[in-house]
């Protein structure tokens, strides 16, 4: 007769296999998400349709991908538009700056498929172009990453303590490995990062690991963390410990909660105090510079 630890050990060592089968097979699945359900890949909609004022910019990587953005620029008659360009619209007016908005390879119209690798190799290449244009405040850069554009982000400011001004993050993971343990929750005991219990035997198996966490402590920049407590994707405690792990090594951050918002729409469910947050931030660490007033705009870089 087979044991119960026998029986026991058989359940654990299944459930460690399916776990890698998963892992192996449907990773970047869960990480990267270029198509979101119920839209295609090309543009629903342009800045071109709904008469913004628009730059189509057409970038290469370093390792040969073709990449694609939007440089939105500032006006006087901002319009009303669909989807994330809504956001967009709203930034243009409450905090009076441009956007960059980057597609990352396997994303809208850039060319390639994602990987943590390619995907830091393209923001550094948005960047790079954005430091050289002569039409903005290069001394004003301040990097905005949303969830995974968050781990990007904070990346891509920390490699660039002369470019980048200041980051701001919105409901952004620790890492892809603590993630995992959220998105399959029988893996928790076998993958996680340096903060989380368990022999995490399967860390090996994560390609895109998006270690936030271990690199938010490096960052010298300002830092403004926007927190949605209704979030349903990534646990807001993610965000606590990496305003935490920031705050001890930088003394310029800010953590700002929002009780009503969710993942994906904090900025809409902040309302005046989540733009007035934003311009604060701006106000107090990449003020205007006086002899430029007249003339030259704020700018902000989006990627998503």
């Amino acid at each position: 007769m087979v044991s119960y630890v026998s029986l026991l050990l058989y359940g654990v060592g299944g459930i460690v296999v399916a776990g890698m089968a998963l892992l192996v097979a449907f990773q970047e699945k869960l990480v990267y998400v270029p198509v979101l359900p119920g839209l295609t890949k090309s543009y629903p909609i342009t800045p071109a349709r709904l008469r913004l004022i628009y730059e189509d910019v057409w970038l290469r990587s370093s390792d040969g991908v073709r990449l694609h953005a939007w440089f939105i620029k500032l006006f006087p008659d901002c319009r009303d538009i669909a989807h994330r360009l809504e956001m967009v619209r709203i930034m243009l007016q409450r905090l009076q700056c441009n956007v960059f908005m980057l597609s990352y390879r396997g994303y809208g119209a850039s060319d390639g498929y994602p990987s943590q690798h390619g995907i830091i190799d393209d923001a550094q290449t948005a960047l790079n172009h954005l430091s050289q244009r002569s039409d903005i405040d290069t001394d004003r850069i301040v990097v905005f990453g949303r969830s995974l554009g968050g781990a990007v982000g904070t990346v891509l400011t920390k490699n660039n303590p002369d470019k980048v001004a200041a980051l701001i993050l919105e409901n952004t993971f620790t890492s892809i490995l603590d993630m995992a343990g959220v998105l399959l929750p029988f893996l928790k005991c076998f993958i996680g990062g340096p903060g989380t219990k368990g022999p995490k035997i399967l860390n090996f198996l994560v390609r895109s690991p998006w270690s936030t966490i271990d690199i938010i402590g490096q960052v010298k920049q300002p830092v403004l963390f926007l927190s949605g407590l209704q979030d349903e994707m990534v646990p807001p405690s993610h965000m606590q410990m990496l305003y935490a792990k920031a705050a001890a090594h930088n003394k310029q951050c800010l953590f700002v909660e929002f009780p009503t918002g969710m993942h994906m729409d904090t900025w809409l469910a902040g309302g005046d105090h989540y733009w007035r947050t934003i311009r604060q931030f701006f106000e107090h660490h990449v003020p205007e510079k006086k002899e430029t007033e007249s003339t030259q705009n704020g700018h902000d870089f989006e990627r998503r």
